[in-house]
């Protein structure tokens, strides 16, 4: 059996899961929280596929949830807790012992295209690139260092959200600054979520039954926090987030993308600093700062009710998915494939109607039965009758970073 542990990392937190890769299978999830702080929390899931019996046709058992208090001072502490869990709820590290363990990383900067084996250098590295993601490398490398006390013996694989982007062209990537500046403090659009963009793009092509690599496709990753991307044959040709997570569509606290003068005027008018600026854009704007929530059910809600604010909040929203659709349109001479995911993609009927609705023109068309089902899994919510595939992909970025750390170490 080839299982995986992956390990997403956080500041005062981190999730994991162990996979079994030879069925591809979930067999425990935990997340690890409030590292620091006190008295921390732990809460660990064994999968039904670690209960059942393997030879088991029907299976009737479900998960079972265990949560753990005590004090966790930092990432090791917390490694130990993950420990502890497994060996009083299972299922037993001994009997499914990772061959390798997967980490999520934030930013590869331009160094990093691929997943990549983790030694001292490349720690080096992730830490030299924390100056473009402050608040996530360090906490990324924190879970690095931790877990590879925790599981000495074996490979550990650090899988950039970067990394998918690293094909972007130099025109799609070069902010339009004076050039020497830009190459003294590399900035660059990089783009996110890559993991994400990439395993739906890959689910979606086998599930319209067609190669990878003759497909045109966009992909809308719509969560909290939100970014589209387009992919040609497999390779991501432009997306929506640049030097850091900040840019692009309308998210759940950021803005998105905006007249940087903004900042200039905000500064000069109402005496804010750059870090009033931070919180500003990153904290305090998107959804929550038009309407007062961050959730789009929430929106939903209070739209429903006749909230003005909430109704225009969606309105901007929709207004910039629509905007990217029709600029990843042009820019990939038509489409094949489009796909939604993550929570909002995943789940708002509304959202995927409204942003598809003015694309007739591109041969898309929403069949209104379809987007309305609740059903899990991939499904088709285009008609027979459109020239484009539209898609609900559930994304798995756990399953991607498992899947490319064994590439890399079996």
């Amino acid at each position: 059996m080839s299982v995986v542990l992956v390990v997403n990392s956080g500041s005062s937190s981190f999730k994991y899961q162990l996979l079994d890769m030879d069925r591809e299978q979930v067999l425990a999830s935990g997340l690890v929280e409030r590292i620091g702080e006190g008295t921390g929390v732990a809460k660990h899931t064994v999968a039904a596929a670690a209960l059942a019996a393997p030879d088991d046709p029907a299976p009737t058992v479900t998960e079972a949830t265990y949560t753990i208090e005590r004090e966790i001072p930092d990432h090791t502490a917390g490694f130990a807790v993950m420990l502890d869990a497994f060996a009083a709820h299972g299922p037993s590290l001994d009997e499914h012992s990772p061959v390798a363990v997967g980490h999520r990383v934030v930013h590869g900067g331009a160094r990093f295209f691929e997943p990549t084996v983790v030694t001292p250098l490349v720690e080096i590295n992730i830490d030299e690139l924390s100056v473009l993601a402050p608040l996530h490398n360090p906490a990324n490398l924190a879970g690095i260092v931790a877990a590879k006390k925790a599981f000495p013996d074996v490979p550990h694989v650090a899988v950039f959200d970067t990394a998918f982007h690293q094909s972007l062209a130099p025109e799609a990537y070069t902010y339009a600054i004076d050039r020497e500046i830009a190459e003294a403090h590399r900035i660059r659009r990089y783009g996110f979520h890559g993991t994400s963009h990439k395993f739906v793009s890959e689910a979606a092509a086998a599930f319209v039954g067609r190669p990878l690599g003759e497909l045109k496709q966009i992909v809308f990753h719509l969560g909290n926090g939100a970014s589209v991307a387009a992919i040609e044959g497999g390779r991501s040709v432009d997306t929506s987030m640049g030097l850091t997570p900040l840019e692009g569509l309308v998210m759940g606290t950021r803005s998105g993308d905006l007249d940087p003068a903004v900042l200039f005027q905000l500064a000069r008018r109402a005496d804010m600093s750059i870090a009033d600026l931070d919180t500003l854009l990153n904290k305090r704007s998107g959804l929550l700062g038009l309407a007062g929530v961050s959730d789009m059910r929430d929106i939903g809600e209070r739209r429903d009710a006749g909230d003005p604010a909430a109704q225009l909040a969606f309105d901007v929203y929709v207004h910039r998915l629509r905007a990217y659709a029709g600029a990843y349109l042009a820019q990939l001479d038509g489409v094949d494939v489009i796909s939604f995911t993550a929570g909002v993609g995943e789940n708002s009927i509304r959202v995927r109607e409204e942003a598809m609705a003015t694309l007739g023109f591109a041969g898309v068309e929403i069949d209104p039965d379809r987007n309305a089902t609740r059903e899990r899994g991939i499904r088709r919510i285009s008609s027979d009758s459109s020239r484009v595939e539209v898609l609900v992909v559930p994304t798995n970025e756990e399953l991607e970073i498992a899947r490319q750390t064994l590439s890399v170490t079996s």
